[in-house]
């Protein structure tokens, strides 16, 4: 029988009994899908137990429980702060940190103090949750952790807040830029990509000849320098993207669709 035909008990059931992490997610998203009473009162009863597994299944079922608006959202995020008042589970408190991510609109700067307390956590994962948590806040306090974060010794965390403060900010600054420089040199790829999309979005003097570099040395990771070339909409780019597809026909690193599109693009602008 499809998952869509189980009644939400059953669901829940299977989140507290199963064994493994297979079905883990597909449960959760089918009971996101079922924004009402009976579903929220279950999750919130579980998110206030004291037994871990059923902690995180009722913080994470809660976390998107319905869209635009959020089932009972205040009173989810009031859940979520209270609990990280107590709460010295990791992974707990990373839940709650990622499911504030998804949540995060109309958070008080009380708040916001309140979820920067983890950003030197011992445990990865709880730092990396609080990047996600902290992106697309205009708050001075918000992007000054994010900022710190970007420097992490953790590569997802720096990927994840260097995107923060790069990508889904239009706040520019003189300490968002060197930031974002600082991390244009990073031995993780999509971090450094993130960094130059971020540079170049501000218009950033400097990007041009970075994003040569890295055109020179595209592979089939390189969308995201392509959408930086576009956004810059500098007509150099031309030949040496033409240069590129000759030089592609070879070597097949990178969809050769992309650097037409993106030769188009430029054209019509």
């Amino acid at each position: 029988m499809s998952r869509k035909k189980w009644t939400s008990e059953k669901i829940f059931t299977r989140l507290l009994n199963n064994k493994t992490q297979k079905t883990f997610w597909e449960n959760v998203r089918e009971l996101r899908k079922r924004p009402n009473k009976e579903v929220y009162n279950r999750a919130f009863k579980l998110a206030n137990s004291e037994i871990e597994k059923e902690q995180i299944i009722g913080i994470y079922v809660l976390a998107q429980l319905g869209f635009d608006p959020r089932f009972q959202q205040e009173k989810t995020v009031d859940l979520y702060f209270r609990l990280l008042e107590k709460e010295k589970s990791p992974k707990v408190i990373s839940a709650i940190l990622s499911s504030i991510s998804h949540n995060n609109e109309n958070l008080s700067e009380k708040q916001i103090l309140k979820l920067i307390e983890y950003k030197n956590h011992k445990f990865v994962n709880v730092r990396f949750e609080l990047a996600l948590a902290l992106s697309c806040l205009e708050n001075e306090s918000a992007i000054k952790t994010l900022i710190e974060l970007s420097n992490d010794r953790d590569s997802d965390t720096r990927n994840w807040a260097t995107f923060g403060i790069g990508t889904q900010l239009d706040n520019d600054s003189e300490e968002i830029r060197i930031a974002l420089w600082n991390r244009v040199s990073d031995k993780d790829q999509i971090t450094r990509f993130e960094a130059i999309s971020g540079l170049t979005k501000r218009k950033d003097k400097k990007i041009k000849d970075v994003l040569k570099t890295e055109l020179e040395n595209i592979d089939e990771n390189g969308s995201l320098i392509l959408e930086s070339i576009e956004v810059l909409n500098d007509k150099d780019f031309i030949p040496l993207l033409e240069k590129k597809i000759i030089e592609n026909k070879k070597s097949k690193r990178v969809n050769e669709d992309w650097l037409l599109e993106t030769i188009n693009k430029l054209n019509e602008k």
